[in-house]
């Protein structure tokens, strides 16, 4: 009889389960295991402005190429060299121009105005990315709060723009790289092609949005990569077309409206003297 207890207390024993380990040993539920986060998808390349100088032409523009796909459909975003406006509402300013602002503008002693006569102007302006910024241009005095008003209508209209800032000397000489698109006023420079001082050089033109705008004579086109915005029956964001916004805008205070001429045909350019 103890033998056979002995046996049943061991074939017992024997069908124990094992203790169960202990929670800090266990592995995680399925559901928390860490998983791989999915690659982030690559950044689409932004075209570098001024990076790549063309070959030259006889005529000493840069070689006119085919637009770059990714200039095609322009919508590049604006670099801030300006504190943005704060409060989502038209701010402008019109005093005289600055020493230092004097200094790396294109003015010297023999243009065919005087330091005293222009204006420097602060504007918002909306960009092709959609946000608020602020621009500058140097303007002749007499047409200064009227270029301001300009740029409030366009302002109110969302009409883009990609940058707005003075033109510097090194500008004038560089090679060229024909993919610029600033919108600008003074730059103490004769006509294209000629010895005789442009409006630009006395403050009394405007140029917007060269790129989307293009200059064209025969088969110049300026800037040189700007040849796909020549069509202007495909209509793109930050394009001046006759009755437009910016049109109307500048016929408002008297300017005329390069894109009439027949020869050259001038989209970018508002004047006050005609020219």
């Amino acid at each position: 009889m103890r033998s056979l207890l002995l046996i049943l207390l061991l074939l017992a024993g024997c069908s124990t389960q094992p203790a169960a380990a202990p929670a800090s040993q266990l592995p995680p539920p399925a559901s928390t295991q860490p998983s791989q986060a999915a690659p982030a998808p690559a950044a689409k390349p932004v075209w570098e402005v001024g990076r790549t100088p063309l070959p030259l032409g006889k005529d000493g523009f840069g070689q006119i190429l085919p637009t770059p796909p990714e200039l095609v459909n322009r919508s590049l975003p604006t670099k801030d060299t300006l504190p943005p406006p704060q409060n989502g509402a038209y701010a402008s300013s019109v005093v005289p121009v600055p020493a230092d602002v004097l200094a790396r503008s294109t003015w010297q002693p023999s243009c065919p105005v005087g330091k005293n006569d222009l204006r420097y102007l602060t504007m918002s302006f909306w960009g092709f990315d959609g946000r608020p910024h602020t621009g500058e241009m140097i303007v002749h005095a007499r047409v200064a709060q009227q270029i301001t008003q300009v740029f409030g209508k366009l302002w109110q209209a969302k009409y883009p723009i990609e940058e707005m800032r003075v033109t510097s000397p090194a500008e004038l000489t560089a090679a060229p790289t024909g993919d610029g698109n600033g919108t600008g006023s003074f730059v103490c420079r004769p006509v294209r092609g000629q010895t005789t001082w442009s409006a630009h050089a006395s403050g009394l033109a405007v140029d917007l949005n060269p790129f989307c705008n293009p200059y064209s004579k025969g088969e110049l086109v300026l800037p040189e990569l700007a040849s796909a915005y020549l069509d202007r029956g495909k209509v793109r964001p930050g394009m001046i077309r006759a009755g437009d916004v910016a049109e109307r805008a500048f016929a408002a205070i008297g300017w005329t409206w390069g894109g009439t001429w027949r020869s050259p045909r001038d989209l970018m350019h508002f004047s006050a003297t005609g020219s």
